[in-house]
């Protein structure tokens, strides 16, 4: 969890940095390994005893207790989850926001910013390929060269990510003195062809006036990125006629929702229409009582299939009024610990009195690692911090949950302003892609990610257009089965969210010797159209034929749709009997 290595020079950086230096002796021990720090039932979410992380826990409290003013954490992680989730967990027990600006950076950017910054770091150990005793106390801009090389032949990580070295600073923009080792004594740990293990002791050290800059630049990334800017022009260059009317068409009977349902398949479960009878009660519920009597309804559909909470991996919330989205969300929150479900929150037009109604889908692990979460919790260049109780996303047998994104700007948390159909959902396609690419790093790699279904949920109907166009033209999206829904509102007054689910694409199969091979499989997408009592129901499917993962979608048509946008469909032959069949279960 720690770098030891340096901290002979550590109250050098204090004084350099004229700020105060608290040190603690590290007593615990690596006691929690896996990808997740406490346990995701709230009542067992805080620390582990024993653990290395708790000296952080302990640390951090003695700064708080003496220096009540501190809001922040600056975090230099850059792709270790597991410093980054242990880091992270500590802030929020202590109340602490994680400003990590250099997490999922491009490292040779992010290698050649710093040192145009002047930050001035040396090699203090070296434990990576290529890298031996004679580069220690070289800086990075003297090695600049030498770890990109050694990228390009064996994969290193440009800044060090993978162990491969550690650094001390020496000087920077910020540091008011300059630290000078005068005495350096080279230790080599285990010294072989692979890979050297060395560092530098530090025996003594002394900080140096120097001449302090009146300006510096530190390069700020773009907010948006190629491909994404391009959705943006393309959103933003468009203009389609409104529609006539902004009423929402006649319903004809009362709203009603159907009753609750839950069902098994293999180890998913799904339980709909989660909600609270509200007029069987005598006295008027408040908002959070609501809130509790769904999830003890849910608790109980679960319990059925012998599973709880931490078993979900997505929910979506739908809410009478966005106005109760802060209540809901301080109770949702009780109901969970580490590493939450994915979710999304929508306004929704549910039937008076009710205020709010859960859809999950859960999935019974064989092992703790069967399930795998992305929480990022700090303010980041990234996409948003999810600092509420839910994950950006779940990893469940190949399945990925990615919770709903709107068009926040990651380093503030704020939608763009004016307020911009096109820059924000430009932003959600970008959350979304820079989401799965964060999973396929922690993963290792070696998967592609096909979109299986996509929901984009719109605060107006006019915006349906562009945004279909936007998702036809973007690779990532293509074929996939989606959904454009207008819902009164979203979360912040968000013009647009986008959810999504994928399949990683790989898929374990046993060869012809009985063996399980790892393959790599791709989805094949159909759509459709048939008549119905109420009219033309378009359908869209995507599955694969090597396991039973499975998306299907139907829509009515509807006059709020630009039907001139719809992308054509293909009539069903009798004789495509795929088609058939799927023709067949659409009308049961």
């Amino acid at each position: 969890m720690y770098q030891t290595v340096g901290q002979d020079a550590i109250e050098f950086v204090g004084r350099a940095l004229s700020v105060p230096l608290y040190r603690r002796v590290i007593s615990g021990a690596a006691v929690e390994q896996g990808g997740e720090y406490g346990g995701r039932d709230p009542a067992t979410s805080g620390g582990v005893r024993g653990d290395e992380t708790e000296d952080l826990y302990e640390l951090l409290s003695t700064v708080k207790a003496n220096h009540p003013d501190v809001e922040g954490v600056s975090v230099g992680a850059i792709l270790s989850n597991y410093q980054r989730v242990r880091v992270e967990h500590v802030c929020r027990r202590l109340g602490f926001t994680p400003l990590s600006y250099l997490w999922q950076r491009d490292q040779e950017e992010l290698l050649s910013e710093m040192i145009e910054a002047g930050l001035e770091a040396v090699l203090i150990k070296v434990a990576g390929i290529g890298l031996t005793a004679k580069h220690l106390g070289k800086t990075l801009a003297e090695m600049q060269g030498t770890l990109l090389k050694l990228n390009r032949l064996y994969g290193s990580h440009v800044c060090g990510e993978g162990g491969e070295y550690e650094t001390l600073t020496l000087d920077c923009p910020i540091f008011s003195s300059r630290i000078k080792l005068d005495d350096v004594e080279t230790v080599v740990h285990s010294d072989s062809d692979f890979a050297t293990v060395a560092y530098l002791r530090i025996k003594q050290a002394s900080l140096e006036p120097k001449n302090h800059a009146d300006n510096f630049e530190i390069t700020i990334p773009p907010v948006l990125t190629e491909p994404f800017s391009e959705i943006r022009d393309l959103v933003s260059s468009r203009s389609y006629a409104p529609s006539q009317s902004r009423s929402p068409p006649s319903l004809g009977a009362p709203l009603s929702l159907p009753a609750g349902s839950h069902r098994r398949l293999g180890s998913w479960v799904t339980i709909a229409n989660v909600y609270c009878e509200v007029k069987h009660f005598t006295v008027e519920l408040s908002i959070e009582d609501e809130v509790r009597g769904c999830f003890e309804m849910l608790k109980k559909s679960l319990a059925q299939y012998s599973l709880t909470l931490a078993s979900c991996t997505n929910i979506n919330v739908f809410l009478s009024s966005m106005d109760l989205f802060a209540q809901v969300n301080s109770v949702y929150g009780t109901y969970f610990g580490t590493s939450p479900p994915a979710r999304a929150c929508v306004a929704a037009d549910l039937p008076s009195p009710l205020r709010i109604c859960l859809d999950c889908v859960a999935f019974a692990e064989s092992t703790p690692t069967a399930r795998q979460a992305l929480h990022v919790q700090g303010l980041s260049y990234w996409a948003p911090a999810n600092i509420g109780p839910y994950s950006q996303a779940i990893v469940a047998d190949e399945r990925i949950f990615i919770s709903g994104q709107i068009g926040l700007i990651p380093s503030s948390l704020t939608l763009p302003s004016p307020q911009s159909l096109a820059f924000e959902i430009a932003l959600a396609f970008q959350h979304v892609h820079r989401v799965v690419d964060a999973l396929k790093n922690n993963s290792g790699g070696g998967w592609t990610g096909h979109h299986q279904a996509i929901i984009y949920w719109l605060a107006n109907g006019d915006d349906i257009p562009p945004v279909r166009e936007a998702s036809a033209e973007y690779e990532g999206d293509k074929d996939a089965p989606t959904l454009f829904v207008e819902v009164p509102a979203l979360p912040k007054g968000a013009l647009a969210e986008k959810q999504v689910i994928l399949h990683t694409g790989q898929c374990d199969i046993e060869d012809d010797d009985g063996s399980i091979v790892r393959r790599t499989i791709k989805p094949t997408y159909e759509k459709g159209e048939y008549g119905s009592l109420r009219g033309k129901v378009f359908w869209e499917v995507s599955s694969f034929r090597e396991t039973p993962s499975k998306v299907a979608l139907r829509r009515e048509a509807s006059s709020r749709l630009d039907h001139s946008a719809i992308p054509p469909t293909r009539h069903i032959d009798p004789d495509d009997t795929s088609a058939m069949s799927d023709y067949r279960k659409q009308k049961r």
